[in-house]
């Protein structure tokens, strides 16, 4: 009777009782001391759930890329949505970073961060500020003005395919191999296109499977982030919170306009009027899923079946623009990037001028096609911005305590742009889609 009920219960909602019960766990834990409880009973689950999903992201956006550029059948169709679908990831993500810049300008929450401040989120987060500043600092002594081209291309598909860090590595091997299948003779090909079918169907059966386990998985994720925050001191995620509730406030401002604003007006205009309410619907557990995982590459098997089963979208479209999405299009870390940078230079008394922010756009746009769709690799990419325009890269310490609580904010972001695309190029190249029930 229990398993009957829940059935009949939408997983959105399945996911949001899986959070509310995972942020309940976290303050028990945070107001009684069991922060060690919940790291060795509860975070596990969390773990196995995020470990499952990167299970299958690679092998997906293998079979799905494949059978998408088969199914076009087409070359000169491939390099038209192609050109379409990057045009319209650069162009979201421009204006993104614009909008960070505008509200962290407006707001200026760096004048709300005292020395103090500072100077204590500096000495909490030392060690885990050396290991970004030596990963940013072997990135940027590798790299030329090419270096993102450079690093497309695997000299080993199988250590690339290892990787999720590697994802566009494995894209570029899929694109070209699906290339090569719609150019050999049907009798040779068919094997292999039959293969990849088969594999990209049965992933799609296992994402069914998966996420039977998604609101255990969700709550403990949940839980696990709340005592990964508090650390030593339950305290301190109150104390830290709300010294930087401007600068996170600012950051969700943004990323809230977005949302409402600007993908729903893209989708409205360029969907041929295709409904945003019914848009955010279908998506609804994919933004979810990106919510608690803080992982595009991990909410990536969500996403397909969201636009593929409920939006309408073809597979050919989705199992082309989505993993590429995944990969490459980071609005919400583009403009988390902008709105850290601006406040780091605030926070230490620098105002940025005209031409330092248009490097800050430039730098970020770039930043995002190489930057991981995994937890954490926006800071990461963030140095790199910040040593773009002569900020001290130590400025980083002063966003690191609530970053774990925006990464899942801007992945939300990061998710729902790639669902925007997929349904706009959908429409461009099939005419007005219908949403499935």
């Amino acid at each position: 009777m229990v398993m009957n009920g829940l059935k009949r219960v939408p997983l959105y909602v399945q996911i949001l009782m899986g959070m509310g019960v995972g942020i309940a766990i976290g303050l028990l834990a945070l107001g009684n001391g069991l922060q060690q409880f919940v790291l060795d009973w509860v975070k596990p689950f969390g773990t196995i759930f995020m470990k499952l999903l990167k299970l299958i992201a690679m092998p997906l956006v293998l079979a799905s890329l494949i059978t998408g550029v088969v199914s076009l059948k087409d070359i000169t169709r491939l390099s038209r949505m192609g050109g379409k679908t990057l045009l319209i990831y650069i162009v979201t993500t421009v204006i993104a970073i614009s909008v960070g810049l505008a509200v962290v300008n407006i707001i200026r929450p760096g004048a709300f961060l005292s020395q103090s401040t500072r100077d204590q989120l500096k000495e909490q987060y030392a060690s885990d500020l050396q290991e970004k500043l030596s990963k940013a600092t072997e990135t940027i002594h590798d790299a030329g003005p090419l270096k993102f081209l450079e690093n497309m291309v695997p000299e080993n598909i199988v250590a690339a395919a290892s990787d999720t860090r590697m994802m566009l590595q494995v894209i570029f091997f899929a694109v070209l191999l699906g290339i090569a299948l719609v150019l050999l003779p049907t009798e040779k090909s068919s094997p292999m296109i039959g293969f990849f079918s088969s594999l990209n169907e049965a992933i799609l059966k296992m994402v069914d499977m998966i996420m039977w386990f998604a609101p255990v998985g969700v709550m403990a994720l949940i839980a696990g982030v709340m005592v990964d925050v508090a650390g030593k001191n339950p305290e301190t995620v109150w104390q830290v919170l709300y010294s930087l509730l401007m600068y996170s406030l600012t950051v969700m401002i943004g990323l809230l306009l977005m949302l409402v604003l600007v993908y729903p007006s893209m989708i409205w205009i360029l969907a041929k009027r295709f409904s945003p309410l019914r848009f955010f619907k279908a998506i609804s557990p994919a933004q979810l899923m990106a919510f608690s995982t803080s992982s595009s590459a991990a909410t990536l098997p969500v996403t397909i079946e969201r636009v593929e089963e409920h939006l309408g979208v073809s597979k050919e479209v989705s199992g082309f623009v989505l993993p590429l999405g995944a990969t490459i299009n980071m609005d919400g870390t583009s403009l988390y990037q902008a709105v850290a940078t601006v406040f780091i230079a605030q926070a230490y008394g620098i105002d940025l001028n005209f031409s330092q922010q248009l490097t800050v756009i430039l730098t970020a746009t770039l930043a995002s096609i190489g930057s991981a769709a995994v937890p954490g690799a926006g800071l990461v990419m963030l140095i790199i911005v910040l040593n773009s325009v002569g900020l001290d890269p130590a400025g980083i310490a002063l966003v690191m305590a609530p970053d774990r609580l925006l990464d899942m904010m801007r992945t939300v972001v990061n998710v729902t742009s790639d669902c925007a695309v997929a349904t706009i190029v959908a429409s461009s190249e099939n005419g007005r889609i219908e949403m499935k029930e």
